[in-house]
């Protein structure tokens, strides 16, 4: 998952075009904390999210740590670059993957609609990670929290009588590397925001929108 444009999510997923298809191998099942892939291991795999949540990092040259995006349910994980994963990946929940081997990629001729439902995701994750770039290049830290927070709570909020709750696994450093923010600024915002009655915090890891619609204004603000 990326932060870009709110409605870029309600787009139809085109992981539906596969995910019942008969599995060719065995679910991976992951516990909090345990590692799938690491950057630089060569690719035989992609893998559906089934359930839970990942998150994929890469180290920089100068050793700190960026977060290129979290996996959801729905998202495809582990597209090669040169043959080889770009990116460390690490489960923050319980999660179930369903592999897909790298060759549904790289050739239709077995299953057609695998191999195009592949190909549209994969178009999807750069037009995604081009706007997320886009995004942490001209907004505030308000308007980068916001949306982030705005994308969860449309894609995975659970729908209260007013407004949504989120479920955030990841932790505030995650999601300061996610948006390029120090950690510090993050925890400020969540403040910020709490304080200006645009979310509720329940605990570390719930919140609550209220609003939804004001947390889309803030997070559209230029």
């Amino acid at each position: 998952m990326y932060v870009t444009h709110p409605t870029d999510h309600l787009s139809e997923n085109p992981v539906s075009a596969f995910s019942n298809n008969r599995a060719k191998a065995r679910e991976a099942r992951l516990k909090p904390g345990d590692w799938l892939f690491f950057e630089g291991d060569e690719v035989e795999w992609l893998y559906l999210i089934k359930s839970g949540v990942i998150r994929l990092t890469r180290m920089l040259e100068n050793g700190r740590r960026q977060v290129i995006s979290f996996g959801y349910p729905g998202d495809i994980i582990g597209f090669p670059a040169d043959g080889l994963h770009h990116t460390d990946c690490e489960s923050l929940t319980i999660a179930r993957l369903q592999p897909i081997r790298r060759a549904h990629l790289e050739s239709g001729r077995d299953d057609p609609t695998m191999h195009r439902a592949l190909l549209q995701s994969a178009l999807h994750e750069i037009c995604s990670m081009q706007d997320h770039f886009m995004m942490l290049g001209r907004k505030s830290a308000t308007e980068r929290l916001t949306s982030f927070l705005y994308v969860l709570s449309e894609r995975v909020g659970k729908k209260l009588d007013s407004g949504y709750e989120i479920h955030l696994p990841m932790s505030r450093a995650d999601i300061a590397d996610f948006l390029g923010l120090a950690t510090e600024t993050v925890s400020r915002t969540f403040t910020q925001l709490r304080m200006s009655k645009v979310i509720e915090i329940e605990n570390i890891q719930t919140i609550i929108i209220p609003n939804p619609e004001m947390l889309l204004d803030l997070s559209l603000q230029d």
